[in-house]
């Protein structure tokens, strides 16, 4: 008898011997919808997770943008951004090295998850590609607060399977073995959404 024959016969016995009338394991997801207002546990939520959040409005939004920048020399800027970016450089292919000597990115979204505090890209106008999102060590990502959708199901069905996907929950973050939190090691360090009230 093999490791594994030995291992599913012991399961078998056992589950011959559970109480039947145990009530049984529900199957399928059962989307649980936030009470309350969606922004604010959204908020709550990508703050939670270290990252930065500015509430600005859309005539705000460019001193917004220039501020979370801060001194960023050298920021991608992807095809589709609508708005001028100080220091912006156009993303014409540059390769993760090149990517890695920026400062910065800025993107926009196409929803966030108010359930997870997670952003969303599915790298259309204004989002770029997906390295572009993953490589620059500060992450702007510019967010209207009417794309915000409760949960993960309401996000799913939001968004196209045949566009590519990012998902984002806050810098990018890893832990030791002593679970010593270390940020930026696989993506950015910075995440600063910009929620633009709509």
């Amino acid at each position: 008898m093999s490791a594994r024959e030995e291992i599913l016969g012991r399961v078998r016995s056992a589950l011959a011997a559970a109480d039947p009338s145990l009530a049984p394991v529900p199957r399928g997801y059962r989307s649980v919808v936030p009470a309350g207002d969606v922004v604010e546990l959204f908020a709550e939520r990508l703050v939670d997770y270290r990252a930065e959040l500015t509430r600005c409005t859309a005539d705000t939004l460019p001193a917004a943008l220039a501020s979370a920048l801060g001194d960023a020399g050298s920021v991608l800027v992807p095809d589709g951004f609508p708005w001028e970016v100080p220091g912006g450089v156009p993303d014409t292919g540059q390769s993760a090295a090149e990517l890695d000597r920026l400062d910065a990115v800025v993107t926009l979204a196409a929803l966030a998850i108010a359930t997870t505090g997670t952003i969303v890209l599915d790298h259309g106008p204004g989002q770029g590609r997906r390295a572009v999102s993953l490589v620059p060590d500060r992450h702007v990502c510019v967010l209207r607060t009417d794309q915000i959708v409760p949960g993960v199901p309401q996000a799913v069905a939001a968004l196209s399977p045949d566009r590519p996907q990012t998902w984002i929950s806050g810098p990018s973050a890893t832990s030791d073995i002593e679970l010593n939190r270390v940020e930026g090691v696989h993506g950015p360090r910075t995440l600063h959404v910009l929620l633009v009230s709509s």
